[in-house]
């Protein structure tokens, strides 16, 4: 036995002899002096909202022609410096799926370093006009004599390139999630020096199974009629959150069921008919480095993140199984369901942060304060809470 050991016994003795003392002379204990409290008043915290925030930094808002429709862009922070191009989830945009990350006190160290493209898909921007089928791709009915047919998967990721030449973007970091990370994971497979890195959250690499394509047949059918039901509310939360966060998160909840209410359900249908009508992504994990040269594989780093409780946790994992181990990182986010950006920012963040510093972008940046008090809690409990000097 060392003396480290021996410490460590008599530490514990002396805590035991104190906790026995206080439980054998409850009448030691010191008496409470009442005080009272003045000045006090009680307000309302704040509701969460997709209202513009006026913190954000928004330089413009475009409509970028493509070959296949336009696509709203809204463009935050400093051109000149290097490009994050977001994607969005199907019935969300680039306001309910990145504003709240985006706008995370703990992000803003990082974004001075970007300029963010958030990419909405056409149709699915706020105030976006109804999309037709008689109409054409600008939205005008029966000109230039065609008619506007929306763009499947593989055209809204050769969509971006369209955006990317626009703003005269020289390589990019992908930050898409549920639908919009296949439309980036396309987009790379597409345009491999195009893309410097990839941040998936909720990826799916597969073809749309039976089970999904029956639910969401059933809701482009509801949402072609022009509303937004029942079934398609409760699907959307399940989509979006997974069942564990639909039940403990009742304040986050509220706050989409109103938003579903605003959504365009036509536009809506178009984009959840593109998505069910998906193709395999075909990327295959090579191991042979002879074939990996022409192997249908994504070439940069990518970083994969899921909640333990999403309700896609395990096209999350298949997917991570058919990546390249070298160049992928695969993050199971503990305590979170489907929305990892709204459920733990924090923790996003900080494997964002470690993520770029690890391709040598933001290398002076240090880890937050709040992020560090954390990780020391954390470190505490593994340790018992019971540090013993040697």
């Amino acid at each position: 036995m060392d003396v480290c050991t021996c410490i460590a016994d008599v530490n514990v003795l002396q805590r035991r002899l104190v906790i026995d003392n206080i439980l054998d002379e409850p009448h030691i204990m010191e008496k409470l002096t009442d005080i009272e409290l003045t000045s006090i008043e009680a307000t309302d915290p704040k509701p969460k909202s997709f209202a513009n925030n006026v913190n954000a930094i928004l330089i413009q808002d475009d409509d970028v022609e493509t070959p296949y429709g336009n696509m709203h862009v809204a463009v935050q922070g400093d051109r000149s410096k290097p490009a994050i191009l977001t994607f969005h989830d199907i019935g969300l945009n680039h306001g309910t799926c990145f504003q709240g990350f985006f706008n995370f006190s703990e992000m803003q160290p990082i974004l001075r370093h970007f300029c963010v493209y958030h990419v909405n898909a056409p149709g699915q921007e706020d105030g976006a006009l109804l999309l037709k089928p008689e109409h054409d791709a600008l939205g005008n009915p029966e000109s230039l004599g065609s008619r506007f047919v929306y763009p499947t998967m593989d055209q809204l990721a050769e969509s971006i390139h369209s955006v990317v030449e626009h703003y005269g973007i020289r390589s990019l970091i992908g930050f898409g999630v549920g639908a919009g990370a296949n439309i980036l994971a396309r987009y790379e497979l597409l345009h491999h020096d195009m893309v410097d890195a990839l941040v998936l959250v909720n990826p799916v690499a597969t073809q749309a199974g039976w089970i999904e394509w029956g639910y969401q047949k059933m809701n482009s059918w509801y949402l072609f009629s022009g509303q937004v039901t029942s079934f398609t509310e409760e699907y959307l939360l399940w989509h979006w959150f997974g069942k564990k966060t639909r039940w403990e998160n009742h304040d986050l909840i509220t706050v989409f069921r109103d938003y579903i209410k605003t959504i365009n359900a036509q536009n809506l249908a178009l984009l959840i008919e593109a998505y069910i009508k998906r193709t395999d992504l075909g990327i295959i994990r090579e191991m042979d480095s002879m074939r990996r040269v022409s192997a249908r594989t994504i070439r940069c780093r990518t970083l994969l993140l899921v909640g333990d409780s999403s309700p896609h946790i395990e096209e999350a994992e298949e997917m991570n199984g058919r990546m390249l181990p070298e160049e992928t990182d695969f993050m199971k986010i503990a305590d979170c369901g489907g929305m990892p950006l709204e459920e733990q920012p924090g923790k996003v963040c900080e494997a964002f942060r470690l993520f770029l510093q690890g391709m040598g972008y933001v290398p002076s940046l240090m880890q937050s304060r709040s992020s560090a008090a954390a990780a020391h809690g954390y470190l505490l409990q593994a340790l018992d809470k019971t540090p013993v000097p040697c």
